[in-house]
């Protein structure tokens, strides 16, 4: 099976569609969203629909929990819960109910899913550095975790001796002596000083798990935040990944 699995659109939607168009080149069985569909940019209906229609399984992000009334606002910065009491005005009942029904974790024979850290899925923590891991990696059952949240990819190896090491995203061997977790970065806001889109692929036949960049159409997300009455920084930062 080859997963696409991709995380924090953030209603952005020319990120998500170049993403999805980069996903047709790869020949993918299966996709995965790993949460915050909604929240910062201009487009959370139409991203929603093409989640929907593309993803089997999405989990909650704290956005996509928070605009339904299932997440405190007070967990966000003032221009996040400014973009989220937008997107709450925005939001149809289709879309409503969709972000309703979404679930902290996802769990099969390949693969777990989770947004922020596995031992406390519903407080969406930011998984960062090696205590963080290691609480997680004590809650997964199986080899891989992938997550998203901080909007930056990397990767976690647990290995044999239970000693923890961090690598920058790329490409990486899925070694059966050793357990995984696994940032995919953000499709629609990177913070990890490149603006370009992040994307990942799960091979489970080839025992590879590879992050992705692509280029997208910034200037234009920008430009529909701030038309829409957003605030300007949340335009602003697409241009830096910040």
């Amino acid at each position: 099976m080859r997963y696409g699995i991709f995380s924090d659109v953030h209603s952005n939607l020319e990120a998500l569609d170049t993403v999805i168009k980069a996903y047709e080149k790869e020949d993918i069985g299966r996709y995965l969203c790993i949460g915050d569909v909604v929240g910062y940019a201009a487009n959370p209906i139409e991203c929603v629909e093409k989640v929907k229609a593309l993803a089997s399984t999405t989990v909650a992000g704290n956005h996509d929990w928070a605009v339904v009334d299932l997440f405190s606002v007070e967990y966000f910065i003032p221009v996040a819960k400014e973009a989220l009491f937008w997107t709450k005005n925005k939001l149809t009942d289709s879309v409503r109910y969709f972000l309703e029904s979404l679930k902290p974790v996802y769990e099969n024979e390949d693969l777990t899913l989770v947004h922020g850290t596995l031992e406390a899925p519903d407080e969406f923590n930011y998984l960062t550095g090696d205590i963080a891991a290691a609480e997680t990696f004590s809650a997964l059952k199986g080899k891989i975790c992938f997550v998203g949240h901080t909007h930056r990819s990397g990767i976690f190896i647990k290995d044999y001796l239970d000693s923890i090491h961090y690598k920058e995203s790329g490409q990486i061997e899925i070694k059966e002596q050793n357990k995984y977790i696994i940032n995919v970065g953000s499709v629609g806001q990177p913070r990890d000083g490149n603006p370009l889109a992040a994307y990942c692929i799960y091979d489970t036949e080839k025992k590879e798990v590879q992050i992705k960049r692509v280029s997208y159409n910034i200037q234009a997300a920008r430009a529909k935040i701030i038309q829409a009455g957003l605030p300007q920084y949340l335009g602003e930062r697409l241009l830096s990944g910040t």
